[in-house]
């Protein structure tokens, strides 16, 4: 049997780490003060210190989605097994790290795939392990994967593969999604989740961390099937199998668009 986890972060700044960082710079700051502080560290001309996106070391979770798809051989379709969120309205970080540990640690040990989880969601991951003090062995190779290679099998970062490697522009996971004729980022913009977390709307950004996964998913049986890695039978089977899943066991509006592309990509 072969497993394949796609996944997705979504993330706020942790103003814990950042104020340690900062030291006696951050003493009488409030949260809002210190959050444009460290932006200023990081604005480019004309950025607005206060929504500036800071580097993977001072980001913490708020929401992790994740796909988990199977087959039995490598001449079967790929059958869509579960699709979740968990965000920080009703789960903690730490038990959001060991859920996702969880899931790697299962056998057979899966394949890693999403988009620019290379450059940002897995390097996050790994800090994250780091100050929360969560266990991962399985992220870090345990599981007898090899994740942090770029270049291998076990993680399959489609920004990069999609874009050699960086040799041209790295695709936006909209522009990508748009050859595939699916609108993605519906709904929410990246920028918008951290006024949205702290709104308390964490189930609305789960909804657009999951959006993100289905839309990835859907590229990446694509890509299996542009590289010949799954034959035109095997990737409409994939396919009608996805667009299945979401109606009998997801029906929520925000995946609506995901299912209708599925099918419409099992018949072309």
């Amino acid at each position: 049997m072969q497993r394949v986890v796609v996944f997705d972060i979504e993330t706020i700044p942790d103003l814990t780490a950042g104020r340690a960082m900062l030291g006696e710079e951050a003493d009488g700051l409030d949260d809002a003060a210190l959050r444009t502080r460290l932006g200023a560290r990081y604005a480019r001309e004309g950025q607005d210190p206060a929504t500036t996106f800071l580097k993977p070391p001072l980001h913490a979770i708020a929401c992790l989605a994740l796909l988990v798809a199977d087959r039995e051989d490598m001449e079967g379709p790929w059958r869509t097994r579960r699709l979740a969120a968990r965000h920080l309205g009703d789960t903690s970080e730490p038990e959001i790290l060991a859920l996702f540990e969880r899931t790697l640690a299962q056998r057979p040990a899966p394949m890693l795939a999403g988009f620019n989880t290379s450059g940002f969601d897995l390097p996050v991951l790994r800090y994250r392990a780091i100050a929360t003090g969560v266990a991962m062995p399985s992220l870090h190779g345990g599981n007898g994967r090899d994740y942090g290679y770029r270049y291998g099998k076990d993680h399959i970062d489609l920004a990069d593969r999609l874009s050699g490697f960086r040799a041209s522009p790295m695709p936006s996971l909209t522009e990508a999604c748009a050859l595939l004729g699916l609108t993605a980022k519906a709904g929410m913009h990246g920028s918008e989740v951290e006024p949205a977390m702290a709104a308390g709307r964490g189930a609305e950004v789960a909804e657009y961390c999951e959006t993100d996964v289905a839309a990835t998913w859907l590229l990446l049986l694509r890509f299996w099937q542009a590289t010949g890695a799954l034959p035109p039978d095997q990737a409409r089977a994939s396919f009608t199998d996805f667009a299945t899943y979401l109606e009998e066991h997801r029906a929520e509006a925000h995946l609506a668009d995901h299912a209708e592309a599925a099918e419409r990509l099992a018949v072309g």
